[in-house]
């Protein structure tokens, strides 16, 4: 099977180049990729290359394929695995298998699996780990965002509090809690502001930051304040340039501070934030990962001693986070279509990888199979004044509130070319 992929070489060298897959073997299930989404995780692995903790260090001499959140359909099944898998069958992934405890993941390790190719033989440790799992759609780009949706509820999963006495930890936010999202008007803050009011277990307080007024206003005409106060969730947009920002942020709560903050920056000034408007038994998670092994900001110690606060970190999420994420979607509950805020072919993967800092906007979601400039959302009426696609894309896009959708998604398949 002969595929274009764009493989990852060294710091900084991504190549979309074409390579040949082996012959699907007794314990193979191949796979035809249809979308996939860029995470930021790609572009820390380009930026670190070999010295990544998911990169092989031989990298230069057997690059690996690059992208994490894909979605497709099985092609091919070894006889080992025709129990479970079969021809036709949609499948969403797990890429953080821990496989005996390994870091190895497809989009950063492995030569012939990863979301930036067309085609990809699922590696042996990803189905003993029962992370190839099924897809129950037709929307494709639902299940290339369900990785991303699968780290925000593995998120809130992670949180814990405590209780006077007891050392048992009471997993998740609190429940009917004060709740602080930082910096969240990104992707996968975005996520996070229809999981905390859509989910089951929500808080009472919902206070979003950023200190950028258009983003905030993006957001805050998709997850509306009307539209929280419907599931009792009291949400504030608040821009943090303003003067006096901790002070207010703590008004917020009556002073008390908040039960559950998140931080979605690796930015000093920003988790030092989170410290100060933590209240008692509060529970930071540091979302962001940085780049920068040694980066590092002041946390109160005074209130880890007196006030139980407490700091967790998640990467990623496992099957059962991804399981949920799928459901919840499917039933509507969830629309993460609002992370996305730019398409684009297989074409245009090294570029937006490589330049994924100083692109603007949310989450840029490839179709594998099709040649297509990366295109931002808001400029498909512009471009459809010349390019009859744009033009039907854009009048699909817009009868969704301005977010890409399955109708846009099955027309730019039908119509797009082929790359």
């Amino acid at each position: 099977m002969n595929t274009k992929a764009v493989r990852i070489h060294g710091k900084m060298d991504l190549r979309l180049e074409n390579i040949t897959l082996p012959e699907v073997g007794p314990d193979d299930v191949q796979v035809k990729i249809i979308s996939d989404s860029v995470c930021m995780s790609t572009y820390k692995a380009a930026v670190e290359g070999e010295d990544h903790k998911r990169v092989p260090n031989d990298v230069a001499e057997h690059p690996t394929i690059v992208g994490h959140e894909f979605c497709g359909d099985i092609i091919a099944v070894g006889d080992n695995w025709k129990d479970k898998y079969k021809v036709g069958d949609k499948f969403v992934i797990q890429p953080a298998h821990y496989y005996k405890g390994s870091q190895d993941a497809p989009g950063y390790s492995y030569a012939y699996c990863g979301g930036s190719s067309q085609y990809a033989n699922i590696p042996i440790e990803t189905l003993i780990m029962d992370c190839l799992l099924p897809y129950n759609s037709d929307t494709y780009f639902y299940g290339s965002l369900a990785e991303p949706v699968c780290c925000v509820v593995g998120t809130f999963h992670a949180m814990y509090h405590t209780r006077a006495g007891s050392y048992v930890h009471e997993m998740g936010i609190k429940e009917g809690g004060k709740m602080a999202l930082l910096a969240s008007v990104g992707p996968m803050g975005l996520g996070a502001i229809d999981y905390a009011i859509h989910n089951d277990r929500r808080p009472s307080l919902l206070v979003v930051t950023d200190i950028d007024d258009a983003r905030l206003k993006r957001a805050a005409s998709i997850f509306t304040v009307e539209e929280a106060k419907k599931y009792g969730v009291e949400l504030h947009y608040v821009n943090t340039r303003m003067e006096h920002a901790t002070e207010y942020l703590r008004e917020l709560t009556g002073g008390a501070g908040y039960d559950d903050v998140i931080c979605f920056a690796p930015v000093k000034q920003v988790v030092e934030q989170a410290s100060d408007i933590l209240g008692y038994d509060g529970c930071l998670n540091f979302f962001a990962g940085p780049t920068n092994n040694q980066f590092k900001a002041e946390f109160n110690w005074y209130n880890v001693h007196y006030l139980y606060t407490h700091v967790v970190g998640t990467s990623g999420g496992n099957n059962e986070d991804l399981r949920e994420a799928v459901e919840l979607m499917n039933a509507g509950r969830l629309n993460p279509a609002a992370m996305v805020t730019h398409i684009g072919g297989l074409n245009t993967v090294v570029d937006t990888v490589c330049s994924l800092p100083k692109i603007p906007g949310g989450k840029k979601l490839i179709y594998n199979h099709i040649d297509l400039p990366l295109t931002a959302i808001d400029d498909f009426a512009e471009k459809g004044k010349e390019d009859p696609l744009f033009a039907e894309l854009d009048k699909l896009c817009k009868a969704h509130n301005g977010l890409w959708n399955p109708e846009a998604e099955k027309y730019l398949l039908a119509h797009a070319r082929a790359i």
